[in-house]
């Protein structure tokens, strides 16, 4: 009669369970962003995900919806995405987060962008200065 042992599998899988546990909150996913400090209050906790814009160091877009943050490849498909959730929800916060170190020009051409997508108020992101 044949046996097979399958302690040694279950060993194997607990310490692959415990090292996928510690890694995957290290894992950092986003655009790499060093935000300009300026003493703000925080926002307060709204119903409706915002829209945010992201411009990183070397000028490239990303659009940060509810579903998760994708580039922009054309301003024009940026413009209909966001009008279309204006229309539906006119409430949306839209807000820029720009590095500090980019172009300014980068940061007012996303602003153009979101303004022809029918946003009235757009907010721009910072951070605490340190103390």
């Amino acid at each position: 009669m044949a046996e097979i042992n399958i302690v040694p599998y279950i060993d194997v899988m607990l310490v692959l369970l415990v090292v996928f546990m510690i890694t995957a909150p290290l894992i950092n996913q986003g655009v790499e962003i060093d935000l300009p400090q300026a003493p703000s209050n925080p926002l307060p906790p709204n119903a409706t995900f915002p829209v945010t814009l992201h411009v990183d160091r070397a000028g490239t877009y990303f659009l940060e919806l509810e579903q998760g943050l994708e580039p922009v490849t054309d301003p024009n498909q940026l413009v209909t995405r966001v009008a279309a959730i204006l229309r539906v929800h006119p409430d949306t916060p839209v807000f820029v987060r720009a590095d500090k170190n980019v172009d300014y020009g980068a940061v007012v051409r996303g602003m153009t962008w979101l303004q022809q997508a029918g946003a009235s108020q757009i907010g721009l992101a910072t951070e605490r200065p340190e103390v």
